[in-house]
């Protein structure tokens, strides 16, 4: 979460960072509002439900949580060498969008959130 706050940062945007756990301090430095939950994982929904596009890199379980709760929700997600998923018939589910490059995954994203 650091690199994404830094990028978004260096590009002028305004960054939040909702924390599992109750110490502002534990933020990373690039983050302007500081939401500490004291909720743990269970933070993801949050994280998911006030997003208009997800953007899930490399991640562990956490982001497969948020992963599942994006598509359950009808909300785009882009993939950055994260997870893939196959449905039990063996067929590989498209709801993730792969992408290499983070500057394209961003641009698509904003693009999927605004149209």
């Amino acid at each position: 979460m650091a690199a994404a706050c830094r990028g978004a940062k260096s590009a002028g945007g305004l960054t939040v960072g909702i924390l599992p756990g109750r110490d502002p301090s534990d933020a990373n430095p690039w983050v302007d509002v500081v939401i500490p939950t004291g909720l743990g994982e269970t933070r993801n929904a949050l994280i998911v439900g006030s997003a208009a596009a997800v953007i899930a890199v490399d991640g562990e379980y956490g982001t497969l949580s948020e992963i599942a709760l994006a598509l359950r929700s009808g909300i785009p997600v882009i993939g950055i060498g994260t997870w893939s998923l196959t449905r039990p018939d063996g067929e590989m589910d498209a709801g993730i969008v792969p992408m290499e490059d983070p500057a394209q995954a961003a641009a698509v994203a904003v693009s999927l959130a605004s149209g």
